[in-house]
């Protein structure tokens, strides 16, 4: 009987033991655990050897880094990016099309600098000239599509004017369709970022020639200037420009994974500098931070209980995609909210206001927009009205 109870005592006894190295590992886990989940330092952006440079995440628009990214500066060839933007905007509306047949002028064909070498009252296509000018940085395509488009290079630069108003290029002034030197033709870093994630984002259809490396035109074949086409796999756009007064400047832009960044580098030395800079920039930007559509434009995110409507529920969202742009590794931290205005009667229109939602990280709100009607509900019959009523007075 005694050495039966022993035997017992013991056996509680390991299991008290085991029990309390259990709960010793887990509580290290945890602590392991809630340590890591605190924010990790993020070191300074990189020296970059420039006049002006940006980088920015095309999904939420957050700058990561910049220095003078709102000074105005010449931008050379970089100009092409908004003279391809009107002409992307004409191919859309329907004013032209790819295959119409362009006769070149004498001034296209003059036009100095970098050329895709089309000959004077020859047709061309307008998808030949926009990749002779988007690949070759021909300055006579240029010139040959804003007088397609617009009759004059000059008519066409206030067509550019007009669109950088509408995106809020608040820095920019184009008064031709190359880059060609002009004391008041400028435009500045920030600006260039926002007018490629307009062209991106609205025409990815003719983005893609912008990833290509070379282009033949008149059995001449020249490379595209964007030595990051070849070094990075990730990078497929954008441009380049050099002139003496704007140094050497490059806007790139770069995918990896469903992260995509635009980095515009300005006013730099040469050909190799611009390129090294744009990579610094563009690594820096992968390396700590990481971007996510967190509700997806016109996605139902809620079905709310609408009074006196045809319908009893009506589902809500948001207008544009919401992006966030956080320091790798706090995802699981972030913080979505939604605030509704209810209880909610008829009639609701689709786009009407209802709320708001908010995305928080360590308390910080990092955005917040406005929560939508999804669709329009009318008033409902006379029956709904009155129950709907009743049920409003015991709320």
């Amino acid at each position: 009987m005694f050495f039966s109870l022993g035997r017992r005592s013991k056996s509680i006894m390991t299991l008290n033991i085991n029990y309390f190295f259990i709960t010793l590992f887990l509580t290290l886990i945890s602590l392991s655990l809630n340590s890591q989940a605190a924010p990790k330092a993020i070191p300074k952006p990189p020296t970059i050897a420039a006049k002006s440079f940006l980088l920015v995440d095309y999904n939420s628009g957050k700058v990561i880094a910049q220095n003078n990214a709102d000074t105005p500066v010449a931008p050379a060839s970089i100009t092409k990016i908004m003279t391809a933007f009107v002409v992307f905007s004409e191919l859309e509306e329907g004013n032209i099309h790819l295959e119409d047949q362009v006769t070149i002028s004498k001034k296209a064909w003059k036009t100095p600098g970098s050329r895709m070498f089309i000959k004077v009252n020859t047709k061309v296509t307008v998808k030949d000239l926009l990749q002779g000018m988007i690949i070759q940085s021909g300055n006579d395509a240029s010139v040959a599509l804003a007088e397609y488009i617009a009759g004059s290079e000059e008519t066409f630069a206030a067509l550019m004017n007009q669109h950088a108003q509408e995106l809020g290029m608040t820095n920019s002034n184009f008064l031709n369709s190359t880059g060609l030197p002009n004391d008041n033709h400028k435009t500045s870093a920030k600006d260039l970022a926002i007018l490629a994630r307009a062209l991106i984002k609205r025409f990815p259809q003719y983005y893609k020639w912008y990833s290509t490396k070379e282009f033949t035109y008149n059995k001449i074949t020249q490379p595209n200037r964007n030595k990051l086409l070849w070094r990075d796999k990730s990078v497929d756009g954008m441009k380049t420009g050099y002139t003496e007064d704007a140094g050497y400047c490059l806007v790139s832009s770069a995918k990896r994974n469903s992260m995509r960044l635009i980095s515009v580098v300005l006013g730099t030395k040469s050909a190799n500098a611009r390129a090294q800079e744009s990579q610094k920039l563009l690594n820096f930007g992968f390396r700590f931070y990481e971007s996510h559509v967190i509700y997806s434009a016109e996605k139902t995110l809620k079905n709310i209980r609408i009074y006196k409507g045809s319908q009893e529920h009506l589902p809500v969202g948001v207008e544009k995609d919401i992006a966030v742009t956080i320091p790798r590794g706090q995802y699981k931290n972030l913080k979505p909210s939604m605030n509704i205005n209810t209880p909610l009667e008829a009639p609701v229109t689709k786009g009407q206001k209802l709320g708001q939602v908010e995305i928080k990280l360590d308390g910080r709100v990092l955005t917040k927009s406005p929560l939508i009607a999804l669709k329009t509900i009318p008033e409902g019959s006379i029956w709904q009205y009155v129950k709907d009523s009743a049920l409003l007075m015991m709320e």
